[in-house]
C-alpha cells in the first residue's frame, strides 16, 4: 500500500510507524513543512487508557515515552490564595519535543520516508498516485478546506484568549491557578512534563485581556504575565516557544473521509486543552485507523470502520470539552463562591467528574463539600445535597427533587382520570419533594392534542382536586400546576401517533404571534388579535383560580418549548410589527401580562414560577444572553423560581444533547440573575442519577433538579436514591406500606458502571484490545 501523509506531527508520524510495523512493504511518505526540531508548546498529557494502547501496539515507542514521563496523582487548585489538593486522579506527561524526537527516530528506523521543510504536494496529485492520503495537517488543514463540501467542517472560534507558555517552576501536580486581578479573572492551566519544566497556559476572557492592555503583537506579554503571577511563579521564569495569543477553535467534521483521503487529529477535531490533549487524540486516531486498515479487506471499508468507531468517542470528548471551555469562559461569575465550592465546581465542570467520583478518590474533600453545603443552607445535618430542604418563595419542600411535567396525552375532554391519579400519585409516593402536572391547558383551543388535560371547567377542577387530596393525604410531597396554551403547536396527534403532526380530522384553528408554522407540515397559525390576547389572559386567570380551588401548592406558567407564550418570546416565531414584536422588551410584553394577571389571581402564599427555553438552538433565535434578560424580567415581576429548559421552539433546531446538557443555562441564570434576588433555579434535561443531582447542587449550578424520564422508569426513584446513599430521614420518608422496601438489596446500585464498561464508555481501549503487534 502506498500512503502519503500531510503533516509530520505526533499523529502523522505515529500512524506512519504503525503501518510500517504492520507490514514493512507499505510505502509510507510523510511531508512535514517544519524542520525536524521545530515544535510548538511544551508538554503533552496522556491518560492511562491511551498509554495502554500505545504499549500494546509498539513497545519500543512506549518504553521510550515511559522513560521520560512525569507522573502525578493530584490536582492542585489555587483560588485567590486559597489552596486545595484533590487526590486520586492519575496523569502522565512529557515534553512535546522529546515525543516528536522519539517518533521521528522510530519512523526512520522502520523505513518511513519523511520530507522535512516540505509542504505536501497538491492533494489531487497525491490521491491519484497513492492508495491512502492522510490529512494530519492541523487545525488550519488545507486538505479539509479544499474538500469542505465532502467533509462538512464546522469551525467554532471561542471568545477566550490564551497563550501557551512554559516555566522552569516544576509543579507537583496538575495546577489550576485562578486569580482575580484589577482587570478581571485570569487563570493558569499548568502541569509538569519533565524534571526541569512545566506547561504554563495563561487564559482569560477577551474583555479581560483587552482591559489588561494585552494585544496580539504585544512585546511585553511575557514580562507582564511574569509580573501578574509573580507570587505563584516564586521567582521562576516564564518561557516561550513560538508562543502567541490565540482564540481556541473547536473543529468538527460531519465526515472524516472522502474517497481515499482521511482526516486525523486537529484536522478532524479539536477538544479544549482544559480537558483534552490534541496530541493524545491524534495518536488515538492513528492507532484506531491503523487497526481498521489491518482488519478490513479494503481501504474504503477501513475508513468507514474508522469513522464509525472513532467519531462517537471523539464527539463524547468534545461534549465534555465544550462544557469545560464554556465554564472557563464564564469563570468570572463564580468569583463570589466560597473557595471549596469553587474548587468542586471547577473539578466537575465537564460533567464527567461527579461528586461520587471525587468521594471515591478523596473522601476528606468530599465530606468538606457536603458539610459546607449544609452550612450554606443553614442546616445542621450533613446529608446528601438532594435531601436538604428548600423553599420556593413561601413553599417549603422536603427535598430538592422535582418530578418534571410530562404530558400523558390520556385525558378525555380535558378531564384528568385514573391514569393521572396513578401517575402523579405514584411519583409523590416515590419520595420527590415536588410533583408537577403535565401542561394543563387553559382552554379547549389551547390544547396540544385531544388527550391533554385542562382547567377550563369546574368538572376538571374537581377531578384535579381528587389528585391533590391523594398527594396531600398519603404523602409529604407538594404538587404543582403547570398552566399553558399550545399556540401554534396545538391541534396535533397524540405523541405515539405522530408527535407534532396535525390531526387527520377534528382539527381546531391555532393561533400564534405571527402566521409562521412550527414546521414544514405543521398548521399555519392565525396571527392572534389584541382582543384574543385579552381572552387568553382571562383563560389563564380562570384556570389559575380553579387550580387554587383544586388544592395545588404552586403554579407554574409554561413559557417554554414553543407554545403560545414561548412563541411570543422567540424572534423565530414572533415577527409582529406592533408593540408585541420586534425588540425583546416588546416580545416579553404579552407573557408578562399573563404572568402579572395570574400573580394577582392567586394568593400571595402560593409561589408562582415560570418555565423558559434558555436557547432556541437555532440561528437568529434566542440565546443564553436573551434568556438572562427574560429571566430577569420574570424575576422583577415576582417569579419565585425559574425552571430552565431549552428548545422545541422550531422544528429544525439542533440541540447539543449530552449529560445534563441544559444545566449550564440554569447555572448562568442562577449566578447572573436569580440568586441575588433570592429566586430559586430549577435545572432540567438529561439528569438521570442521584450523583448528577448532588453534583449540580453542590457546585451551585441550580437549587433544585427536575427529572422526567427517570421517574417514568422508576416512580420510586427518590426513595431508591435514598437507599443507595444510605440516607434515612424526613426528606425521603417511606410511606408506611412501603417500609419493607427501604433496605437496599444487594447489588441494587444503578449508577455504578463495571470497570470494563466504564473503559468502553470513556472511549478508551475499544480499538486497543484488538491490536495484534507484528514483529
Amino acid at each position: 500500500m502506498r500512503i502519503a501523509i500531510a503533516g509530520g506531527g505526533p499523529g502523522g508520524l505515529y500512524f506512519a510507524a504503525l503501518m510500517k510495523q504492520l507490514d514493512a512493504a507499505h510505502e509510507v511518505t510523510v511531508f512535514e513543512r517544519n524542520a525536524p526540531d521545530d515544535t510548538f508548546g511544551f508538554g503533552v498529557v496522556f491518560s492511562d487508557e491511551t498509554l495502554g494502547g500505545i504499549e500494546s501496539a509498539d513497545t519500543a515507542i512506549y518504553q521510550q515515552m515511559a522513560a521520560r514521563f512525569a507522573r502525578w496523582t493530584d490536582i492542585d487548585i489555587d483560588f485567590n490564595g486559597h489552596r486545595f489538593t484533590v487526590g486520586g486522579q492519575g496523569f502522565a506527561a512529557m515534553s512535546r519535543k522529546e515525543l516528536l524526537h522519539i517518533l521521528q527516530e522510530r519512523a526512520a528506523e522502520l523505513g518511513v520516508t519523511v520530507h522535512y521543510r516540505t509542504p505536501a504536494p497538491d492533494v489531487d496529485t497525491l490521491r491519484a498516485s497513492h492508495d491512502l492520503v492522510l490529512a494530519a495537517d492541523g487545525v488550519n488543514s488545507r486538505i479539509r478546506t479544499k474538500y469542505a463540501d465532502a467533509f462538512g467542517p464546522s469551525l467554532d472560534r471561542r471568545r477566550n484568549k490564551y497563550i501557551w507558555l512554559g516555566t522552569d517552576l516544576v509543579f507537583e501536580a496538575f495546577q489550576f491557578i485562578v486569580k482575580q486581578t484589577d482587570w478581571g479573572t485570569m487563570q493558569i492551566h499548568g502541569y509538569p512534563y519533565s524534571a526541569g519544566g512545566s506547561t504554563f497556559i495563561v487564559e482569560m476572557h477577551e474583555d479581560v485581556w483587552r482591559r489588561a492592555g494585552f494585544d496580539d503583537s504585544s512585546e511585553d506579554t511575557v514580562p507582564r504575565i511574569a509580573e501578574i503571577f509573580a507570587g505563584e511563579l516564586k521567582g521562576h521564569r516564564v518561557l516561550t516557544n513560538n508562543s502567541r495569543w490565540i482564540n481556541f477553535t473547536t473543529v468538527r467534521n460531519e465526515r472524516w473521509h472522502d474517497g481515499n483521503v482521511v482526516l486525523i487529529g486537529d484536522a478532524a477535531h479539536t477538544a479544549h486543552f482544559s480537558i483534552g490533549s490534541g496530541t493524545k487524540l491524534a495518536m488515538e486516531d492513528a492507532l484506531a485507523l491503523a487497526a481498521c486498515l489491518h482488519e478490513q479487506r479494503c481501504v474504503e471499508a477501513a475508513l468507514e470502520a474508522y469513522q464509525a468507531e472513532r467519531k462517537p468517542v471523539v464527539e463524547s470528548t468534545q461534549r465534555a470539552a465544550q462544557a469545560s471551555l464554556e465554564w472557563f469562559e464564564n469563570i468570572g461569575m463564580y468569583a463570589a463562591q466560597e473557595p471549596a465550592q469553587f474548587c468542586f465546581n471547577l473539578l466537575t465542570r465537564s460533567r464527567r467528574i461527579t461528586f461520587e467520583n471525587l468521594k471515591e478518590r478523596d473522601q476528606e474533600f468530599a465530606a468538606r463539600i457536603e458539610a459546607d453545603f449544609a452550612r450554606s443552607q443553614n442546616q445542621a445535618a450533613v446529608v446528601p445535597a438532594m435531601f436538604q430542604p428548600v423553599r420556593i418563595g413561601p413553599l417549603e419542600l422536603k427535598n430538592r427533587v422535582v418530578v418534571s411535567p410530562m404530558d400523558m396525552y390520556s385525558a378525555c375532554d380535558g378531564l384528568p382520570n385514573d391514569l393521572h391519579l396513578v401517575h402523579l400519585g405514584s411519583k409523590a409516593l416515590g419520595g420527590a419533594g415536588l410533583v408537577m402536572t403535565e401542561m394543563v391547558c387553559v382552554s379547549a383551543d389551547g390544547r396540544i392534542t385531544p388527550g391533554c388535560t385542562g382547567l377550563w371547567t369546574d368538572e376538571q377542577r374537581d377531578a384535579y382536586r381528587r389528585i391533590t387530596e391523594f398527594v396531600h393525604g398519603r404523602t409529604t410531597a407538594k404538587i404543582g400546576l403547570q398552566l399553558g396554551h399550545s399556540g401554534r403547536k396545538g391541534s396535533t396527534r397524540l405523541m405515539w401517533e405522530g408527535m407534532d403532526e396535525p390531526l387527520d380530522e377534528g382539527n381546531w384553528e391555532v393561533v400564534g404571534p405571527s402566521p409562521i408554522p412550527y414546521g414544514v407540515d405543521a398548521h399555519v397559525p392565525r396571527e392572534i388579535s389584541r382582543s384574543e390576547m385579552d381572552a387568553v389572559v382571562a383563560d389563564f386567570v380562570a384556570a389559575a383560580r380553579r387550580g387554587v380551588d383544586a388544592g395545588f401548592d404552586l403554579v407554574e406558567i409554561h413559557a417554554a418549548h414553543g407554545y403560545l407564550l414561548s412563541s411570543f418570546l422567540s424572534p423565530l416565531s414572533n415577527r409582529r410589527t406592533d408593540d408585541y414584536g420586534g425588540s425583546l422588551a416588546n416580545r416579553l410584553r404579552f407573557p408578562l401580562e399573563v404572568f402579572d394577571a395570574v400573580r394577582a389571581a392567586v394568593p400571595s402564599t402560593m409561589p408562582l414560577t415560570v418555565r423558559i427555553s434558555a436557547t432556541d438552538w437555532a440561528p437568529d433565535g434566542n440565546t443564553a444572553t436573551d434568556a438572562m434578560e427574560i429571566a430577569r424580567a420574570f424575576v422583577s415581576h415576582g417569579a419565585a423560581a425559574i425552571d430552565v429548559s431549552s428548545g422545541q421552539v422550531v422544528k429544525d433546531e439542533k440541540p447539543a444533547y449530552g449529560r445534563s446538557y441544559q444545566t449550564p443555562f440554569a447555572d448562568l441564570i442562577r449566578h447572573e440573575v436569580a440568586a441575588a434576588a433570592g429566586v430559586k433555579v430549577i435545572a432540567v434535561g438529561a439528569i438521570s442519577s442521584h450523583d448528577d443531582v448532588n453534583s449540580i447542587l453542590l457546585a451551585g449550578r441550580a437549587d433544585l433538579c427536575a427529572l422526567g424520564r427517570a421517574h417514568l422508569y422508576n416512580p420510586q426513584w427518590t426513595l431508591q436514591a435514598a437507599a443507595e446513599q444510605e440516607y434515612r430521614g424526613p426528606a425521603a420518608e417511606w410511606p408506611k406500606p412501603f417500609e419493607a422496601g427501604r433496605r437496599k438489596p444487594p447489588s441494587s446500585r444503578t449508577d455504578k458502571i463495571p470497570p470494563r464498561l466504564a473503559l468502553l464508555r470513556a472511549g478508551a481501549g475499544n480499538v486497543h484490545v484488538r491490536w495484534v503487534p507484528v514483529g
